[in-house]
């Protein structure tokens, strides 16, 4: 029987971690992405991940214009994720309007940057009101993580953070968040759709063993 891809379901080390923390090597993957500043409830949040979400659906849609890339395969679209960090260093909980925050989409493996390019001129075409000045294709290589699934509201975040550092701590790790190497969010559970106790999110901070720093 024909299988749609799913990259949650395929890839359960990625989006689908434990409770408790666990170490991860995250292999380089492809992404559209949008950089912005500020509160994730202000307008150029909200934008950017519209635009994202338009991007997204036009390359997984291509099929249906006769525009299908080659290699194409039926899909499921992967959960939206964030980059978030603050000028000059680590992100923090506390200082909303400091936010600095790559938001993006993973896409398969069959989009390149033709593709991603034949997309923009779609949706310039289809989705005029559309800022697509700041989306861009590109590899994201992580490398070295720890992470966990967070289940709660946002704001409860800093509980399971508390529980990865003590992780980096016992396990002999230098956790290197910040502007270079960021704390990084999944969104799994829509906002929107589900209570706050029951939003699922994956939590990951970039780390190095203490002998490699």
């Amino acid at each position: 029987m024909y299988k749609k891809v799913d990259y949650k379901k395929d890839y359960k080390d990625l989006y689908l971690p434990k409770t408790k923390p666990m170490l991860i090597d995250v292999p380089p993957m492809n992404f559209i992405i949008i950089d912005g500043a500020g509160d994730p409830n202000d307008t150029e949040y909200q934008q950017a991940v519209g635009t994202l979400y338009a991007l997204t659906f036009t390359i997984k849609m291509s099929k249906m214009s006769g525009n299908q890339p080659q290699g194409y395969f039926e899909y499921v679209v992967p959960p939206l994720e964030g980059l978030w960090w603050i000028s000059g260093g680590a992100f923090s909980f506390d200082k909303r309007d400091n936010w600095l925050w790559t938001s993006m989409i993973r896409q398969p493996e069959f989009v390149t940057p033709a593709v991603f390019s034949w997309a923009l001129e779609e949706c310039r075409r289809k989705k005029p009101e559309l800022d697509l000045s700041k989306a861009r294709f590109e590899t994201f290589s992580e490398g070295l993580c720890v992470q966990i699934m967070h289940i709660g509201p946002y704001s409860d975040e800093p509980r399971s953070i508390a529980l990865l550092e003590n992780f980096i701590e016992e396990n002999d790790l230098l956790n290197q968040t910040g502007s270079k190497r960021k704390h990084h969010e999944i969104y799994l559970s829509d906002p929107r759709k589900t209570a706050p106790e029951k939003l699922k999110t994956v939590l990951r901070l970039p780390v190095a063993k203490i002998f490699e720093k």
